[in-house]
């Protein structure tokens, strides 16, 4: 059995989180196992049904998801997906 991993489509939506100096950042989530996933959703409806339908939210290119990475590492992505158990924040990145 091969790992495949589906494309990630040109653009995410992902959640963000109000920083304490007031600037949006993405919104991180510690795993149970302790590893920091990053969930994003490919289309606005999936945002609100998977994770929360008030949430704020910035759109991300492929590219923007390498910065992000690179500025602050995440272990997991997540695409389309409900985060469950419910994460602990893992902190504004």
């Amino acid at each position: 059995m091969t790992d495949t991993r589906p494309p990630l489509p040109p653009v995410v939506y992902a959640p963000t989180v109000e920083h304490a100096d007031g600037s949006p950042r993405l919104a991180m989530h510690r795993t149970h196992d302790g590893r920091v996933a990053l969930f994003v959703y490919s289309a606005l409806d999936r945002l609100a049904d998977f994770y929360d339908a008030d949430s704020a939210w910035v759109l991300l290119s492929v590219a923007d998801l390498q910065a992000a990475h690179d500025q602050a590492p995440y272990d997991l992505l997540y695409l389309d997906k409900r985060p469950s158990p419910a994460p602990v924040a893992a902190g504004a990145r």
